[in-house]
This record gives structure tokens, sequence and C-alpha cells, in this order.
């Protein structure tokens, strides 16, 4: 017999939310990590708020809600705010009581300035990846560097010369916005030396590799271990002045200060294969599993290397940090930041990267155990 739809009168009902969440839904395991990373987090909290006046958002939701944004591809306060008046699983999260509803939009986003800071969102990542390396599923010998761009919040007409200059060349004759005018660029070469962008001033003008269009963009570069494709380092750098391999040997020597030991093996691209790198890498007793440039020779990446079972290993890991930067570009909006700013960027940065660590960890700790 066909069922009937009931329409619900105002009623008064009592709502268990712990009860409705199902005991294997992945945002138990990360509501459990996200808890056990903020309570490290808390003799820094209490120094970053006064002991008396009105009490504020608690930092932990503050940065709970962060993460959120991240795992469902939330672009702005506002909207976060207005899916949480009926998002029973979010109000759970974040411990939140349903009775209180959701925070208004500005003072949500006003509240999660005193938080959204470099220093924290690097701790937060820390603590988070700490924990993976107690539970065993992170490696402290084996790594993959690789690097990628993040688009600025800002348009190419922002880029203009640091003297004034191009004010003269707005086109008066034809009926534009006045505050957004016509400026022709054409036969003008721009350059990072002599042009800024009025937008964001942090960002610069940069190309990938040969053939591909510039953008204002920050460098993004990141360090996977290898054993499950966790994050172990994250940061975000002007390309120009830091080169990727660069930036490669300051994380490798982060983790070797973190970990007490060398790592092993650091596998990469061919952007990396150069004489430098390899160098210094042999230097710090790391091998380089690189991919090497077709007749290109570099001392320190012969065969003895390339024809080992760990190359060809590390060779076939190391593309899994393209998974985690695709997952952070396109579900955690990574791919053009929403801030301005390389502090505010690298904080917004971090937390996406510590949602994509959450995910995977979430995962391992769902999995079944392994006989082994």
């Amino acid at each position: 017999m066909r069922g009937q739809p009931v329409s619900q009168p105002q009623f008064l009902t009592a709502l268990n939310p712990e009860a409705r969440i199902p005991a294997t839904h992945p945002l138990r395991a990360i509501k459990k990590f996200c808890d056990e990373a903020l309570k490290r987090l808390s003799p820094l909290f209490e120094e970053l708020y006064a002991d008396g006046g009105r009490a504020s958002i608690p930092p932990e939701q503050l940065l709970k809600a962060r993460v959120l944004m991240a795992l469902y591809s939330v672009r702005s306060e506002r909207r976060f705010c207005d899916q949480l008046q009926w998002n029973i699983l979010w109000m759970w999260f974040l411990d939140r009581e349903v009775e209180e509803g959701s925070w208004n939009h500005s003072v949500f986003a006003k509240n999660s300035e005193r938080v959204l800071s470099r220093e924290v969102a690097v701790l937060f990542f820390r603590a988070v990846y700490d924990q993976s390396r107690e539970a065993g599923w992170a490696s402290d010998d084996h790594f993959s560097a690789d690097g990628t761009l993040i688009e600025a919040w800002a348009s190419m007409k922002s880029f203009v010369r640091k003297d004034g200059a191009d004010a003269a060349k707005v086109d008066k004759g034809k009926d534009d916005d006045p505050g957004n005018p016509t400026i022709s660029f054409k036969g003008e070469t721009r350059r990072n030396d002599t042009h800024q962008s009025t937008s964001d001033p942090d960002s610069v003008l940069y190309r990938k590799g040969p053939g591909k269009e510039a953008r204002l963009a920050y460098g993004f570069h990141a360090l996977m271990e290898n054993r499950n494709g966790l994050l172990a380092e994250f940061d975000v750098h002007n390309p120009i002045e830091v080169s990727e391999p660069a930036m490669a040997l300051r994380q490798l020597q982060a983790r070797a200060e973190d970990c007490g030991h060398t790592p092993r093996t650091a596998a990469a691209d061919k952007g990396y294969h150069t004489k430098a790198f390899v160098k210094q890498c042999r230097d710090m007793g790391v091998r380089p599993h690189v991919a090497q440039i077709e007749k290109r020779r570099v001392k320190g990446l012969d065969g003895r290397t390339t024809r080992s079972p760990g190359y060809k290993t590390s060779q076939r890991i190391r593309k899994q940090i393209e998974e985690r930067f695709g997952w952070m570009k396109v579900v955690g909006g990574l791919r053009r930041t929403m801030h301005r700013g390389s502090d505010k960027v690298a904080a917004w940065g971090s937390f996406i990267a510590s949602a994509c660590n959450l995910v995977l960890m979430s995962r391992l700790a769902l999995a079944p155990p392994s006989s082994g």
C-alpha cells in the first residue's frame, strides 16, 4: 500500500545527536583527533585570551569550524553560519547545543581573527601529525617532496608599476566604470621588480613552467611521508626568492630535528634533478630518489641509486603527493585562496593540510586490523 506523507505540526522533542551519529561515521574519528590536538594547544589559548570580560566563542569551536569548512568545501563564514543553523551533525562536531543555534557571521569572522594566525595554524597542523606518528602511521625515514601554486585573490589588473606610471594609461575615451577603468598593458613587460599587486602585495607574478601562463600566486610546498601518504611539512613561500628544491631541503632538515635522526630517502620529480639539490641531500645523509632528466648527468645520482628497489618504490609512491594537492585545491578550496597576505594564506593552507591529514587518519582508524 502506498504510504502517505504526514505534515509535521510544531512540537517539542528530545534529540540526542550522539545517538544519531553512526559509530562508523568518519567525523567521529576526525573529531577525536581534533579534540586531542586542541587539548595540546590549550595553554596557548590561555595566553591569547584575557582573564576577565565577556566570554567569546571558544577557540576550540572556531578551529574545528575551520576544519569543517575545509572538509565540506564551504567558502565563506556567512555560508558556514547559515548551514550551521540546521546541520545537527556539525553542531555535534563542534560540541554545541542544538538550542544555541548558529553564530552571527560577523561575530564568527571577528572572533576567528584571534586564532586564525600562522602560528596557531602551524601548531595545530603539527599536533595532528604528531598523533599519526604516535599511532605508527607515519614514517620518519622515507619522504616525498613537491610544490605547486596557489592563485592569489587578486586580478592581473591590480599588478601595476610601483612608481604609479600606469595611471597615465587609463583609457578615458571609453565609458567604463570609474572604479574599474580600462587599462592597456599592450607592449609592456611586467616584472616583479618593477610591478606589484595593489590588492595583495605579497603575491608574485609567476609561471609554473615553460608554456604556462603567468599568474599572481603563492608557492605551496609540502613534504609527504611515504608510509601512508600523510603530509609531514607544509609551507607557503615566495617561489621566486626560494625555489622548490631549497624548500625541500629546509623541510627535510626540519624533519631531522623533529625526529632526532636524518631521513633516509627523499623522492621528487624531475624539477629537483639538479646538482645543488642532490649534493646537499648527500651531505645531509639523505639518499635522493629523484626522477632523472634524460641525458643529464648529476654526480651522486647514478645507476647505483636508480637500480635499487627502494628507488622504484619511491618513484611510485611520490605521485601520491599530487593527489593530496588535488584534494586540497578541489575539496579544500585552495586552488585560489580567499585570503590576502602571506600569513593569512599560510594559516588557511595549514588548516586545509590538517584536514587532508585528518581524512586519511580517519580511514586508517576505521580500517580493519592487518593480519601482519
